[in-house]
């Protein structure tokens, strides 16, 4: 049974797992934030209860700031009184006091002041809000911030998707493949909000870059959350199943070590692991501590496989009752340490069965030989489940003088069966003294067994904390890896590149960039488009200085802006972006403003939501940071609107900050600006059949053509009421725009031989979708290898000479194990792989998705722990004939295959040697 002891949400844990069959999802736990001001900015604490362990994040910007509030689901919140009060008594709530973004945030949510020492008295409020001892300690998990990117502002967030936002194409779920959920999700998500430090950065991708190139299978990466396995040992709550997770785990590690290719992936995973955990842990340490955690799980947990503890079973008892009573203790820890406890059980068993046997079978008999005939009453042995009883169920019948004395003599021990509390159980159910004292046995032996498992898990839980920091590390070591190997997966899927990532100079000089030190994109197209199923346009350019960025409406400004963000901010986090090449410094902040809305809530237009959001982008800006602002000052009238973006280009011209700010204000062009390094760009647009039609790729010069009548009339505008907007612009704009200096023109008209035709309507429209054996399982494998090698080698080795080719290189094959999966050197790749089935036999089969493949073959009945040979061939038709000769040849040499019916599909692999038409790649 499971006792709920749901005392708040900070430690949603279910209490009595330990005595439980199965796993529980635990939600995440929530920490208890509080909020201060300090002379960096704004400071975010906190703190974990399940962990035990406390973080500090200084220096943040109230956009920040609020963009960590929307990701973190907190159990509690406490603002410090510095938000509210200055030494002077001034009002310090946010930037600008009441109406920004932080009050709106922590407004909508409930909170508690606090002053004094923001961490000392914030972990006062937990102990207090917990009910812990005044002496339990806090761990200090913050890492050092040096040289470590400002976290993302909100607006940056959720204008790439970072944080799931409606309208925005998610980042995310790019990134992963569709089946990689939960942990890795949120560590990635994490990643990108919280930007590394360029080693860390360089780590992950150089760690990226391996997983790309590795051709051993991998791990399945067990995930489990590193709060739950810190509380169920703490709480000594953990079970049999959870014991076997962290063995897996542990297992995983070792695996990864004992692999010359993965050690070194291991190797870089190290620092990654640190800055997310807060914990040092060194290699040989983290490799000792697995294999002796592991060995000792394995000396007291019963793992998968092992069946020396069957669940007893009888002739005249329900299997039922065995089952219910002796599943909540056998198969949880092994049998050595339970001997006495199995005898005693097995002993109370067999007297119950004696029992029952003499005492119910001879009037069950009596009944079917006297009763039964006639349509009377049947009796019968059943199992009382809410009871947990074995007991006779049947009318009760009187003596018979003449029947057998010794029957009448059982009838008469017959007594009402009774609960738990002495009550009378129906008016049907019966049982004797006999019965009863059995039962009172088995169940007593039942009981002390189950106690004495559950002592051993609960002494292994306590013995386990003393290795708490290792098991932590472990877990979310690989939680990384999986997030990783999955990111390379789908980039590999997706046609994505990993960039030449460099830290960010200047010169002292002219504060501008040098060569490679800039950022430069090669073919880079959205992140929302599968590269992979072409349709997207790409653009190609070597940004050095600031660009001032003109265009049509749906021209694709925004879709630029919002490509270079997201894959600067993927450079930056050492993952893979979408384009065939790139240079990316390693920013010390990526800021994109795109388009404001009014808050009513805090009494601000559109345009005051706007002008706090530069404010913070111009403060924050240094010549090392990305910035990208998207239709500057369209809140607001043409002329002081204009004049305020041209401050604003001025401002970021003399920080030498790398970016874009796009308008379609052309009045900026008649400016006095003064700039040394802003480059103008455009959008470029062609005409076709006498009209303008954007192309969505950014060209050299300014575009004065906003395509405004165009996108009206496209988006159902009536036709009159455009006529009439083009007689008012003729009457007063047509004029003006023929003085306009013509050095700022620019061609509306582009040369369209570099192209991607194959484009949709609009960039943000249309999304593309993007021999029976006794065989041990190795000697099998083993065997199975061979065998393909020899087969494989002699038919190429005929080939190439028959058609005077150089020799191939030697063939390989791969072994994946039940609890592994392919690497993703295998995406796109075609192969040949034999499936090794439980049942000894073969399954052969060819595909270009073997790890789709692969968890096809799993999702069948029996087939879960299926293991799998492949090797990499030259294309799918080598392949198919590979598949084809093998399914033919492999039965001569004693094999029994499932699919052998597919070898007759092709006459191939019996007298010809793979046949005159095989392609060489």
């Amino acid at each position: 049974m499971v006792f709920l002891l749901h005392a708040h949400p900070g430690s949603p844990y279910v209490f009595g797992l330990v005595e439980d069959n199965h796993d529980l999802d635990f939600p995440d736990p929530m920490p208890v934030v509080g909020i201060s001001r300090s002379a960096k900015g704004y400071c975010m604490l906190s703190v974990l209860e399940t962990m035990k362990t406390y973080s500090v994040e200084d220096n943040l910007t109230e956009e920040a700031l609020v963009a960590k509030l929307r990701t973190c689901r907190c159990h509690h919140m406490f603002l410090h009184t510095s938000l509210r009060n200055s030494s002077s008594g001034t009002c310090r709530w946010g930037e600008f006091g009441e109406g920004g973004l932080l009050w709106g945030e922590c407004n909508a949510r409930q909170f508690e002041w606090f002053n004094g020492d923001p961490v000392s008295e914030l972990l006062y409020k937990v102990k207090e809000l917990y009910g812990l001892e005044d002496n339990t300690t806090f761990r200090n998990v913050t890492v050092a911030p040096e040289n470590r990117p400002s976290p993302l502002y909100l607006g940056t967030a959720t204008q790439i998707g970072a944080i799931p936002t409606e309208g925005i194409p998610c980042l995310l779920r790019v990134l992963l493949p569709p089946s990689c959920v939960g942990l890795p999700i949120m560590y990635i998500r994490d990643l990108l909000l919280n930007p590394p430090a360029y080693e860390i950065a360089s780590k992950v991708q150089e760690a990226c870059k391996s997983m790309s190139n590795i051709t051993c299978s991998i791990p399945e990466f067990t995930c489990v959350p590193s709060a739950k396995l810190v509380k169920l040992l703490e709480l000594r709550e953990t079970n049999h199943i959870e014991f076997c997770k962290i063995k897996s785990v542990l297992d995983d590690i070792i695996q990864l070590y004992s692999n010359s290719e993965l050690r070194e992936i291991l190797k870089l995973l190290m620092d990654p692991t640190w800055v997310a955990t807060g914990l040092k842990v060194e290699l040989e340490t983290l490799v000792s501590e697995c294999r002796s955690v592991s060995s000792r799980i394995s000396e007291i947990i019963s793992l998968d496989g092992e069946s020396d503890q069957k669940i007893t079973s009888s002739t005249t008892i329900p299997n039922e009752f065995f089952e219910d009573l002796e599943s909540s203790w056998k198969g949880r820890v092994k049998r050595i340490h339970l001997e006495e406890e199995f005898a005693e059980v097995d002993e109370a068993a067999k007297a119950l069965s004696v029992a029952i046997k003499e005492d119910f079978i001879p009037i069950i008999s009596r009944i079917k030989a006297v009763m039964a005939p006639l349509g009377g009453p049947k009796g019968e042995i059943l199992y009382a489940r809410e009871h947990e009883a074995v007991w006779f169920k049947g009318k009760r019948f009187a003596p018979i003088v003449h029947s057998d004395s010794q029957i009448e003599e059982k009838i008469k021990q017959l007594r009402p069966a009774l609960d738990s509390k002495g009550k009378k159980v129906g008016e049907e159910w019966f049982t004797t003294i006999k019965v009863e004292d059995a039962l009172t046995r088995y169940h007593e032996a039942g009981d002390k067994a189950k106690r004495k498992v559950l002592e051993l898990l609960r002494e292994l839980s306590v013995e386990l904390q003393t290795k708490i920091n290792v098991l932590v590390f472990a877990s979310m070591l690989l939680v990384i890896a999986k997030a990783l190997f999955g990111h390379v997966s789908e980039g590999r899927r997706r046609k994505w590149v990993f960039p030449t990532l460099t830290h960010h100079h200047k010169s002292e000089d002219t504060g501008m960039l040098h060569g490679a030190e800039g950022m430069k994109f090669v073919r880079l197209s959205p992140y929302w488009f599968d590269a992979a199923q072409g349709g997207a346009v790409r653009n190609t350019f070597d940004m050095k200085s600031l660009f001032l960025l003109t265009g049509p409406n749906g021209g694709g400004k925004s879709s630029l802006l919002r490509s270079i963000c997201a894959a600067a901010l993927l450079g930056m986090c050492g993952l893979m972006i979408p384009a065939e090449s790139a240079i990316i410094p390693h920013f010390d902040a990526i800021m994109l403003h795109m388009k404001s809305y009014d808050s009513p809530a805090d009494g601000k237009s559109s345009f005051q939501v706007e002008m706090s959001e530069i404010r913070s982008i111009i403060t924050r800006a240094t010549s090392k940071s990305l910035v990208l602002i998207d239709e500057i000052c369209r809140g607001t009238e043409t002329a002081k609107g204009t004049c305020i973006a041209g401050g604003v280009i001025e401002t970021l011209d003399a920080v030498s900050c790398l970016g874009i700010v796009s308008t379609h204000l052309h009045g900026i062009f008649d400016l006095p600006l003064k700039t040394k390094n802003v480059v103008f760009k455009a959008m470029g647009a062609e005409h076709v059949n006498n009209q303008t039609v954007p192309t969505w790729k950014l060209i050299d010069g300014v575009c004065r053509e906003s395509l405004a009548f165009e996108t009206a009339q496209r988006e159902g505008v009536p036709s009159e009421l455009i006529e009439r907007a083009k007689e008012l612009y003729a009457a007063v704009y047509a004029k003006d725009s023929l003085r306009r200096d013509e050095r700022f023109s620019a061609p509306t008209i582009v040369d369209t031989s570099n192209m991607v035709t194959n484009r949709p309507s609009h960039p943000e429209m249309g999304i593309s979708p993007s021999v029976k054996s006794v065989r041990s399982a190795e000697t099998l494998s083993e065997e199975v290898e061979k065998a393909v090698i020899s087969i494989c080698e002699e038919s190429l080795m005929e080939l190439y000479k028959k058609h005077h080719l150089l020799e191939p290189s030697p063939l390989r094959c791969v072994l994946i194990g039940a609890k592994e999966q392919p690497p993703p050197s295998t995406i796109g790749a075609s192969s040949v792989y034999i499936m090794l089935r439980p049942d000894r036999k073969l399954y052969i089969g060819e595909t270009d998705d073997l790890q789709g493949r692969i968890c096809t073959h799993r999702a069948k009945e029996g087939m879960q722990k299926a293991s799998f040979l492949y090797m990499l061939v030259a294309g799918k038709s080598v392949a198919c004939q590979m598949e084809t000769l093998l399914i033919n040849q492999l039965p001569a040499r004693g094999f029994q295959i499932t699919n052998l019916a597919d070898g007759k599909h092709r006459n191939f692999g019996t007298s010809d040697v793979l046949g005159s038409e095989m392609m060489i790649r």
